[in-house]
């Protein structure tokens, strides 16, 4: 249901008061964005730290700690597979950058995970709201539209993320004070699997 959510609310943004998507219909999205949040929050915090907070910021607080640990563990992983039980097949002993170039990377990840999901917070925020065409369910559009949506999301993603990519290097003060630090590593005895985040 969050993917075609997701995919909807940034093909369609406007606001749309059809029946279908009367208040009742809105409730499934805060909903289900509720229920995403307390898997996350309350299995990894005291709830007095994240229950007193508005929907919004605890739904942001979700984001950043999935997102957190979804890039840590999913970087060690492949470390650890990489560079030790393929040691030499994949990457020359010589080349496995050191841990100071991985936590320096892994320092400038953590500075840039807070914008990384506000994206995602805001969308919800919009689904919930009413701001977007989104459908709950398959059955209340089909699986053929279903389909065409989801690749017609796929294709404005890799357009947009193109483009803010190409901004990043064309706009010197961007490049200078968010991207360069990216291209510092590209090298393989300095690249790892911490890098590809910022």
């Amino acid at each position: 249901m969050q993917t075609l959510s997701l995919s909807l609310s940034l093909l369609f943004f406007y606001r749309s008061k059809s029946p279908a998507m009367g208040d009742d219909y809105l409730q499934l999205f805060v909903d289900e964005t509720t229920l995403y949040n307390r898997i996350v929050l309350a299995n990894l915090l005291p709830s007095k730290w994240w229950d007193p907070l508005p929907h919004v910021l605890q739904t942001w607080l979700r984001n950043y700690i999935a997102g957190t640990l979804l890039y840590l563990v999913s970087g060690l992983l492949w470390c650890f597979y990489v560079y030790y039980l393929k040691r030499n097949v994949y990457v020359p002993k010589d080349d496995i950058p050191t841990r100071k170039a991985m936590l320096l990377q892994i320092f400038v990840a953590m500075k840039a995970m807070p914008w990384y999901v506000g994206l995602p917070t805001v969308s919800e925020y919009m689904i919930e709201n009413g701001w977007t065409k989104c459908f709950a369910r398959i059955s209340d559009i089909g699986w053929f539209a279903y389909l065409v949506y989801l690749v017609i999301y796929l294709v404005l993603v890799e357009f947009g993320i193109y483009w803010m990519h190409r901004e990043l290097h064309d706009i010197k003060f961007l490049y200078k004070h968010l991207h360069a630090t990216h291209h510092i590593y590209n090298k393989q005895n300095t690249l790892s699997p911490f890098a590809g985040m910022f």
